[in-house]
């Protein structure tokens, strides 16, 4: 056993109705087993193969707000989570977590403004209201050492230079005994070193390099042939 917070996640479907769209997701539908083996695992794939659904699932069986925040967030917006959360099972290590938080792009505005709310003079609101949606990313007092963190595509609000600042934030919180589960289609945080990826497709889910992500792919494949290929797709 490594001294990871989550070491892995059990997925029992007889707990899913027969009907539900969870078992038309291809990535997911066939997997009962998943093991961490690094303190940063990347879940990558196509819109709608499955990765934020798992990762949100994952977040609430672990007692986190479906639309963010600590655990002491607790409010519903909207009501749109699925039901894996229930089917699945947890495999913890021996140490426990200090601080989490789930961070979901979509919802952010949401979790500000309860963050407004829940503000009293011990504990001051940020006003992530008046900063810019990537100030306000950046702002947040989430990332502590010896936490557990799942992050829903944290590039959204982020330049490419933002994106570069949250990589070292994160790299340097993992180094400091945190654990991060973060859905991107970011080439920039992608490039974490020695980072779990996990890639998810019509075919499953399986682990991949660095160099081996459509993120890196397409994104290299643009730098090194601009004009060839805008030629091409803006021609058809």
């Amino acid at each position: 056993m490594n001294d990871l917070y989550i070491q892995g996640v059990h997925i029992d479907w007889n707990k899913i109705p027969v009907n539900s769209y969870l078992r038309e997701i291809d990535a997911i539908k066939g997997l009962e087993e998943l093991i961490f083996h690094n303190s940063i695992t990347f879940f990558v794939g196509e819109n709608g193969s499955g990765k934020s659904t798992l990762l949100e699932a994952l977040a609430v069986a672990c007692g986190f707000n479906p639309e963010g925040g600590t655990k002491n967030y607790i409010f519903s917006t909207y009501d749109s989570h699925s039901q894996l959360h229930e089917a699945i099972r947890v495999v913890k290590g021996y140490r426990q977590a200090k601080w989490g938080y789930f961070l979901r792009a979509e919802s952010f505005y949401n979790v500000a403004t309860k963050e407004e709310e829940y503000a009293d003079w011990e504990h001051p609101s940020e006003k992530y209201h008046e900063k810019s949606h990537g100030e306000s990313f950046l702002a947040q007092n989430y990332l502590k050492p010896n936490g557990v963190y799942f992050f829903d595509e944290p590039e959204a609000a982020l330049s490419p230079q933002r994106q570069l600042t949250l990589l070292m934030e994160i790299h340097a919180c993992a180094r400091q005994g945190s654990q991060f589960i973060i859905v991107t289609h970011s080439p920039i945080l992608l490039g974490i070193p020695e980072a779990q990826i996990i890639a998810f497709d019509e075919e499953g889910i399986h682990e991949y390099k660095y160099e081996e992500t459509e993120s890196y792919m397409v994104t290299e494949m643009f730098i090194n042939n601009r004009e060839q290929l805008l030629r091409r797709l803006l021609s058809e």
